[in-house]
């Protein structure tokens, strides 16, 4: 048993973004927990603060929970936020930098534990590719190792504005039996307490597997 899982597309926190109210709701809290982690080298303060402008919309507050290195990673009083939260957001930035610091680290053993104590947990961009198992390498489309949080499956954002040659390679360099789900900006497939995917906000998903498109159900419960 763990919490809802979304994983978005990217462009986080902004018009068509319509599955946040609802991911709040099933937290059934009012604070978001929010780890600008993967935009240590961006300006980290203004992912919280994009998020809180955002969220105060829709009556919650945010809590900026500053893991940028791994000094940070292993803090207790992180941990401590992490394990007291509903709702774990990480933010979109550098996939590789999110994995490095949070690996095997006291702040990374929190969220699993708290997630799987039924804690609502969203990555968007670099949090939702980091999470997965493989993981697909921004650099170059191919595939690396990922945080496993959900193993068997890979991610990509920003769909909608990828470019057809890194499409074409990332789709062709895929493991065998993967299933690479495609997500569109402020667009997220979920995952629901019972193993079930949807996709919602302004976009759309497409799944593929060993280079053909197929649905959802092939997508690991």
């Amino acid at each position: 048993m763990s919490g809802v899982l979304a994983l978005v597309g990217g462009a986080e926190w902004r018009e068509g973004c319509t599955f946040d109210a609802d991911l709040l709701e099933r937290s059934g809290g009012r604070e978001v927990a929010v780890l600008p982690t993967a935009a240590a080298y961006e300006h980290p303060e203004h992912a919280v603060e994009w998020a809180t402008r955002w969220f105060e919309g829709i009556g919650a507050k945010v809590r900026g929970v500053m893991v940028l290195g791994r000094p940070d990673a292993e803090d207790e009083a992180n941990a401590a936020a992490v394990r007291e939260s509903r709702f774990l957001y990480l933010s979109g930035g550098s996939p590789m930098h999110l994995r490095s610091v949070l690996k095997g680290s006291m702040v990374w053993e929190a969220l699993v534990a708290t997630w799987r104590e039924g804690a609502v947990l969203a990555g968007s961009s670099a949090g939702a590719m980091a999470l997965c198992d493989p993981m697909v390498d921004p650099r170059g489309g191919a595939f690396t190792v990922g945080l496993g949080l959900i193993e068997q499956l890979a991610f990509v954002p920003h769909h909608d504005t990828w470019s057809p040659d890194k499409a074409k390679r990332t789709i062709a360099l895929a493991p065998t039996g993967i299933p690479l789900v495609a997500v569109d900006e402020r667009t997220a497939v979920i995952r629901s307490t019972d193993g079930a995917w949807s996709v919602h906000g302004a976009g759309s998903a497409v799944v593929f597997v060993d280079g053909r498109e197929t649905g959802l159900d092939a997508l690991p419960g």
